[in-house]
């Protein structure tokens, strides 16, 4: 039998990784070359740089509450993508690690019953990360394009509110600020949100392993051939799981945290934005997309976080039934 390639389902994620910077060559560690001065650049440059003169623009504005909110709603989700990008960095060494497990023989489905049990689960992730694209797509487009559709850009109104050292009213400076910040906002989005999708890939291998697990537990009854040996090979296997699952845990616990804090503040951040801006303008739209995109980034850790605490309750029932 052929060996299953666990990363073919999350190799577009890889993908959009490395396009950002975030996935060097090798074990993990950034070394001087062309890309890692790409990384350095682009990151600093589009994200904290994108991030800081919104954050900025806070000192100037606190006084104005619908001004306030407007720099708040985004800034603070660009803020914790910013120190999410930081996390994901500092741990890149354990990721990479954790993408051996998947090339273990242990973790290799051991029959082809075994290979389609585990397709729903890869399948089920596709199509959320395609679906969290084309929100997050849909609301970079709105933010992107809003002022010209308003025809706001006729007064030189930037995609969001910053604060920058110069005079941003005056061509070419408005110009090369606005591409400046569509430039910042597409970058971040994508790390953004493939960070997102790989740690729901994590959590998505873990219960496949724990899938594989209930299966070749469920077939000891019916095969005793070799069953000490099985039984061994079986211990081997909830051990490795329970080595991945902790790996993935040191790996994105604070960044889950911050996500949920974070996202629960955009949400009601956002809500108010929608009364106090035009019904069904292109703002009132690009709003309305960001929530849906926010929601989505939270279905995400919801839903496979609720799989794998089901099939983790599953496996430990067989543990039981076995004894």
């Amino acid at each position: 039998m052929s060996k299953f390639d666990w990363k073919a389902a999350t190799r577009i994620n890889t993908l959009m990784l490395k396009m950002v910077g975030l996935w060097p060559r090798g074990d993990g560690a950034y070394t001087f070359n062309v890309y890692t001065l790409y990384a350095f650049i682009s990151i600093n440059l589009l994200v904290n740089g994108h991030t800081f003169f919104q954050a900025m623009n806070i000192f100037f504005v606190y006084s104005n509450l619908e001004a306030l909110t407007a720099t708040i709603f985004v800034t603070s989700s660009e803020f914790l993508a910013a120190v999410k990008i930081y996390y994901y960095v500092q741990n890149l060494k354990l990721l990479k690690k954790l993408k051996m497990y998947l090339d273990s023989d242990l973790f290799q489905p051991k029959s082809e019953n075994q290979r389609l049990l585990v397709q729903p689960s890869l399948k089920m992730w596709r199509a959320t990360y395609f679906g969290f694209w084309i929100s997050s797509a849909a609301t970079m487009t709105l933010w992107s394009v809003f002022p010209i559709l308003d025809q706001t850009i006729k007064e030189y109104r930037l995609p969001f509110s910053a604060w920058y050292p110069y005079n941003t009213r005056m061509s070419p400076l408005y110009e090369i600020t606005y591409i400046y910040q569509v430039m910042g906002i597409w970058f971040l989005a994508t790390a953004n949100l493939n960070i997102d999708t790989l740690i729901s890939a994590l959590m998505m291998y873990v219960g496949a392993q724990c899938e594989i697990l209930c299966e070749e537990l469920r077939t000891l009854k019916s095969d005793n051939s070799n069953i000490h040996e099985k039984i061994i090979m079986c211990i081997k296997h909830h051990q490795e799981v329970l080595d991945f699952a902790k790996g993935c845990n040191t790996f994105f616990d604070l960044m889950v945290l911050g996500q949920f804090f974070t996202s629960a503040m955009s949400n009601a951040v956002t809500m108010f934005r929608l009364t106090v801006v035009r019904p069904l303008s292109s703002e009132f739209y690009s709003l309305l997309f960001f929530v849906g995109s926010i929601t989505t980034q939270l279905f995400l850790y919801c839903w496979f976080g609720n799989e794998l605490e089901f099939k983790v309750r599953l496996n430990k029932t067989y543990d039981i039934a076995l004894l």
